[in-house]
């Protein structure tokens, strides 16, 4: 009796997502390693589409929204904002920048869904008293703190002309504290890339040069110099910022030095982020108000 009362209140279809959900949740991640990206850029959005399906079934399956807001960020991030980056096109620029924001906004509320599973009430409580809201989230939830504020901070960014998400900032900097109080060796100093986009506001927004300078030395030191990923967000942000011609050079021909092949399982990874930095080499002139000679661009 007692297991057919535990079976009624779990329907069949309900069971199933919840076993594929697990496996989803907790498979390694088997992009990453690839070198391939147009062929991960056309699998990745049926997985995404699979788990919004399960989620339907299990909303409250933590591993799946935490892979969830995971995934529609590098999408957003490796796949429509790149695009849109790399283009002369102004028209589709603005398309391909709107569909990035709409989609980290999705990756967002996956992500806030997943805190609000343990920490009911946390999403207001990030507009009200961000610092106070995220003191209870423990280490075992940092990854969701991280991807929250990896999706909100890059709408943040698109959407500079949307007072809403402007206000929003102070939440997102809470949610990357709290995580980098947590452990600052998560994903080889992954938390001190992303400081290092926000302390290179301007100071009246609370962003500092030297802080994210900071940022910048400790996360090449907990990935051995061996992911472009800070050189290339330091040379966009600060050099750019700074009208520093010859660091933003030096910076992601540092990016361009690194061999995918060194760390396989970062290889995707490695070669967007190279892919970006040689797109930022070639817009080098609009970059900067000086006129000088443009740097090489590797191969």
């Amino acid at each position: 009796m007692l297991l057919a009362l535990g079976l009624g209140a779990c329907s069949p279809s309900k069971f199933a997502a919840n076993q594929v959900g697990n496996a989803i949740a907790k498979g390694g991640d088997v992009y990453s390693s690839d070198d391939d990206p147009e062929l991960v850029r056309d699998a990745i959005p049926f997985g995404l589409k699979t788990m919004e399906s399960l989620l339907q079934e299990t909303p409250r399956h933590a591993g799946l929204l935490l892979a969830a807001c995971q995934g529609f960020t590098q999408y957003a991030y490796a796949f429509v904002q790149m695009d849109a980056d790399s283009t002369s096109d102004f028209a589709k620029q603005q398309a391909l920048h709107e569909r990035a924001l709409k989609l980290y906004l999705r990756a967002r509320g996956y992500g806030l869904r997943g805190l609000e599973l343990k920490h009911p009430g946390i999403t207001q409580r990030l507009g009200a008293d961000p610092a106070l809201a995220v003191q209870d989230v423990t280490l075992r939830e940092q990854p969701l703190l991280y991807w929250t504020a990896a999706a909100w901070g890059s709408a943040i960014a698109l959407g500079k002309d949307r007072p809403g998400l402007m206000a929003d900032f102070p939440a997102v900097k809470a949610l990357l504290q709290r995580a980098l109080e947590l452990d600052e060796n998560f994903e080889q100093g992954a938390i001190h890339e992303a400081m290092i986009v926000l302390e290179a506001v301007p100071p009246e927004m609370g962003g500092s040069v030297d802080r994210a300078r900071e940022h910048f030395e400790r996360a090449i030191a907990l990935s051995k110099g061996e992911k472009p990923g800070p050189y290339v967000t330091l040379a966009e942000t600060v050099s750019v910022m700074k009208q520093d011609r010859k660091e933003f050079e030096d910076l992601l021909n540092r990016a361009l030095a690194i061999d995918p092949e060194k760390n396989q399982s970062e290889r995707l990874v490695t070669i967007l982020m190279q892919r970006k930095a040689r797109a930022l080499l070639a817009k080098e002139d609009e970059l900067f108000l000086d006129s000088g000679t443009p740097a090489e661009n590797p191969k």
